[in-house]
């Protein structure tokens, strides 16, 4: 059940949330490096 509702969230991540698959992450924001590591912590459970 906890790995449905991982997967449910990197769906919706994918589709809500900005893409920084090309940008350096020395260079992002303060903002953008947290969305980027929730987009990791979601991604990295949903495969346990």
């Amino acid at each position: 059940m906890k790995k449905q509702a991982f997967k449910l969230l990197v769906k919706l991540n994918k589709v809500l949330l900005p893409s920084y698959y090309k940008k350096d992450p020395m260079k992002l924001t303060s903002l953008q490096k947290a969305i980027l590591g929730f987009r990791y912590w979601a991604l990295t459970n949903s495969m346990k």
